[in-house]
């Protein structure tokens, strides 16, 4: 085969379809129609002499070709846009990029409202979407391009990812204004009404010790796009995983749940601060957690990553504690 007639357009339709296992998704994600990206993959076969893709349950499989090119093309595209991006300056003002993030549902609570009041003043005309991907799927989806960055509980593993310290969280319980420790020898929940001059919000903190923590009924939420285990972790070393009455998938669901039941819910320190009429307490041995912001390599010298970056540091970023 001559490279020399190789369109090398076809090139990104190649690594598009090797991504999404998909030539409608491969299509869209390149601003193609169906029939242009089917027209495409049908030239690479003739080129290559290979079928490349190969139809299967879960979608289209690459062949064993096809997996020795994929990688070595899309780093090759990665570092060539790279090389164009870092030339180019970010004027914020008139930009009309699309900034791809990826936070949980509790992120999008904490740091969306911020960052979008940010992002109007500085940057009008851009636009915001959240693509809360699963913590495993994160590399994946940076180099693909498919995200700019994210921002969790994320440690990554991969090279080509890199990594900065946002802050550091602690997790606290929350339980509704009613709820006080069980005396010796009382039930778990009960005790005095608590005054609402203690509670007038989510910053009024008292420590609660092992045994009283044994004496409560016990909700924690388990996201799944930045799922952690060290409050779990933390209630086994104390021998009070059975405590546990509710699991939840999202956080946001907890704070209704304490204000109507005589359950406490453990959360992160940062979103107790941001409720109303709960009271937060602190808890033994309770875990330290890092947030990070998380972007790839090839977006290293991108003038408008950086710019994202940076603002993301302004507005979330405190030193570790």
């Amino acid at each position: 085969m001559n490279f020399r007639l190789l369109d090398l357009n076809l090139l990104r339709v190649l690594a598009a379809i090797h991504r999404t296992g998909s030539v409608t998704a491969a299509g869209r994600a390149l601003s193609l129609s169906q029939s242009a990206t089917s027209n495409a993959l049908g030239r690479l076969r003739q080129f290559f002499g290979d079928e490349l893709f190969v139809r299967s349950p879960t979608g289209l499989q690459p062949t064993r070709l096809c997996e020795q090119l994929a990688p070595a093309v899309l780093g090759h595209l990665l570092a060539l846009e790279t090389l164009v991006s870092g030339a180019e300056e970010f004027e914020p003002a008139s930009s009309e990029l699309t900034w791809r993030l990826s936070l949980s549902d509790l992120g999008e609570m904490l740091f969306l409202p911020r960052l979008t009041a940010a992002l109007r003043r500085r940057a009008p005309h851009t636009r915001v979407a959240n693509i809360a991907v699963e913590a495993p799927a994160v590399a994946a989806a940076l180099e693909s391009r498919a995200l700019d960055c994210a921002v969790g509980i994320l440690e990554p593993q991969h090279r080509s990812v890199h990594a900065d310290l946002l802050f550091r969280e602690q997790y606290v319980a929350i339980t509704s204004t009613r709820w006080r420790p069980a005396a010796p020898g009382a039930s778990a929940g009960g005790g005095a009404e608590v005054s609402d001059a203690e509670v007038a919000g989510g910053a009024a903190q008292q420590a609660l010790t092992r045994q009283q923590l044994a004496g409560a009924w016990l909700a924690v939420a388990a996201p799944t796009a930045t799922f952690h285990s060290s409050v779990e972790d933390m209630l086994a070393a104390l021998q009070l995983d059975d405590r546990i009455v509710l699991r939840a998938r999202h956080f946001s669901a907890l704070p209704d749940l304490v204000a109507r039941t005589d359950l406490l819910a453990i959360v992160p320190a940062m979103y107790a601060a941001s409720l109303h009429r709960v009271r937060v307490w602190t808890l033994p041995a309770a875990p330290f957690y890092d947030v990070r912001l998380v972007w790839h390599a090839s977006t290293a010298r991108d003038a408008a990553q950086q710019w994202l970056r940076a603002l993301l540091h302004e507005l979330f970023g405190r030193s570790a504690t």
